[in-house]
């Protein structure tokens, strides 16, 4: 089973490159392209390709007291203390997929905690030890002999703290606990004198990402800290923009949809040269009669029309302010020439205009669109003699 462990084993003493070719070669054949089986894992290498396979995956060799030393000592320098542990915790976290998939093989947890550990010793990350666990109280206690980080430090006088490792063991036993979030509390340090790096493990209220806002509130943040700000207020920006788009779409739709409505809800249809029809249906209140009246008058303008035909068959009530609202239009139709004629008026509507004491006298009225389009046609071509 290929695990993942940051595809790193080390070797943690300076030895020169002939005395590695040396042991290859003794201990594995003069091809360099023959397998080997280390605490169970098979682990071949090919030197024309330059690749290393531990388990079936890829790995590769440094030295623990100079290559790794200098690859965390020039991390830390530029995030400082804090946020580089936190940045290995959360590494360390996230990389237990393979650890839990060898732990959940075995019988008991207990046991597959034992084959990681097996597995992590034959890679050079130090002896786990389990310590102790109460599941009760879901707490756990463990030690690392020989940790690769400690070693790394203690070569260039640092104790940061084996913080990688530590996270791994939150990554496992959140997993085992069953719990959102779990935090690995170190107690001991190699890399400060003392005979092992030991954690305490247990939930946490407080995840990774609360800890690195944290970090950022207080005055330890760094540029770094600061530069991940900045791209959280980037990335926020961008998504506040987006939805200003989408919006904006949204509402450029609506507003082409109620344009669409208003212009179904009084369609002015060209019948013949010259002779626009207006068909109302509904209630007539003073937005929609503005509106009419505006596209008619447009609409007149722009057909050079002579007739407006104003049909109100699908007009059911007539109050004052309606019939208000039709004189109106009527009168503004002929202060551009235009001849209005007003058709469909139901029997129910007539009764109730006249009992309101609406006057249409003034208005050309016909009972049907058709007796007023033939009136229209007769006029024109009289008109054309």
């Amino acid at each position: 089973m290929a695990l993942r462990y940051g595809c790193i084993f080390y070797f943690t003493g300076l030895i020169s490159a002939p005395a590695i070719r040396s042991v290859v070669i003794a201990r594995w054949g003069r091809t360099m392209g023959d397998k080997v089986r280390i605490g169970g894992i098979d682990v071949e290498w090919d030197a024309e390709k330059g690749v290393c396979t531990w388990g079936g995956s890829p790995a590769v060799t440094m030295w623990t007291e100079s290559s790794v030393a200098g690859l965390l000592s020039g991390f830390h320098r530029m995030v400082g203390t804090e946020r580089f542990r936190l940045a290995l915790h959360g590494g360390g976290r996230d990389s237990t997929d393979g650890d839990w998939g060898l732990i959940s093989a075995q019988p008991t947890f207990e046991e597959g905690f034992a084959a990681v550990a097996a597995v992590a010793a034959a890679a050079g990350w130090g002896r786990w030890e389990l310590v102790s666990i109460d599941l009760k109280a879901r707490e756990a206690r463990v030690r690392i002999h020989n940790s690769w980080e400690s070693m790394a430090q203690r070569a260039i006088a640092a104790h940061w703290g084996s913080a990688y490792v530590g996270g791994k063991f939150a990554g496992i036993f959140q997993r085992h606990f069953g719990v959102p979030s779990c935090w690995a509390e170190q107690t001991s340090f190699a890399a400060r004198g003392d005979a092992y790096d030991e954690f305490v493990v247990g939930p946490s209220e407080r995840s990774l990402e609360d800890r690195l806002d944290a970090l950022f509130e207080s005055d330890q943040a760094t540029k770094a800290d600061l530069a991940v700000a900045l791209e959280r207020v980037r990335k926020e920006v961008d998504e506040r923009a987006a939805a200003e788009r989408e919006l904006r779409e949204k509402l450029e739709l609506i507003a082409r949809q109620e344009e669409a409505i208003r212009a179904l809800s009084t369609p002015i249809i060209e019948v013949w040269d010259g002779v626009l029809s207006l068909p109302l249906m509904g209630v007539v209140d003073s937005q929609r009669a503005a509106e009419m009246m505006e596209r008619l008058l447009h609409t007149i303008t722009q057909k050079g029309a002579t007739y407006a035909i104003i049909d109100l068959t699908g007009v059911d009530i007539v109050d004052t302010a309606t019939a208000d609202h039709i004189g109106k239009l009527v009168r503004a139709t002929e202060l551009l020439g235009a001849k209005c004629i007003i058709t469909g008026i139901r029997p129910a509507v007539a009764q109730t205009m006249v009992q309101i004491g609406i006057d249409l006298t003034k208005i050309s009225t016909l009972a049907t669109l058709r007796e007023a389009l033939r009136r229209c046609m007769r006029s024109s071509a009289a008109g054309r003699k």
